[in-house]
């Protein structure tokens, strides 16, 4: 009988399992913090750059021009950390300033972010 206990109790730990909701997946435009990233009094844990998809070419031409306006010219301007910065910024809402405090390897996770939309298959 200690049998039939074993085995409704492990069948009830299954149905548990089979009922425990999935843990959501992490969208591809989510970049997660190694630790808390501090600006203008509030603590980051990850930025959202789902708003890359509603970026237009007009937006892509204004950080190519407010690039310019810095002195900076490149022939690959998604590869260059500042119009990154720039994109990155629109895409998210906040201030470029935000991205350009970013520790380097934070930074980095961005510009990937960014880098393999511009770059990635449909």
């Amino acid at each position: 009988m200690a049998k039939d206990n074993n085995i409704i109790d492990v069948t009830e730990n299954v149905t548990e399992l089979a009922a425990a909701p999935e843990a959501e997946p992490i969208p591809d435009t989510l970049v997660e913090f190694k630790k808390p990233y501090r600006f203008e009094d509030k603590d980051y844990t990850e930025v959202d750059l789902a708003g890359l998809e509603d970026l237009s070419t007009k937006d892509m031409i204004e950080a190519e021009k407010r690039l310019a306006r810095t002195g900076v010219f490149t022939p690959l301007p998604e590869m260059n950390i500042n119009y990154v910065c720039i994109m990155a910024a629109k895409a998210a809402k906040l201030p470029v300033e935000f991205f350009e405090g970013l520790p380097p390897r934070e930074m980095e996770k961005v510009k990937n972010k960014v880098t393999n939309f511009f770059y990635g298959e449909e």
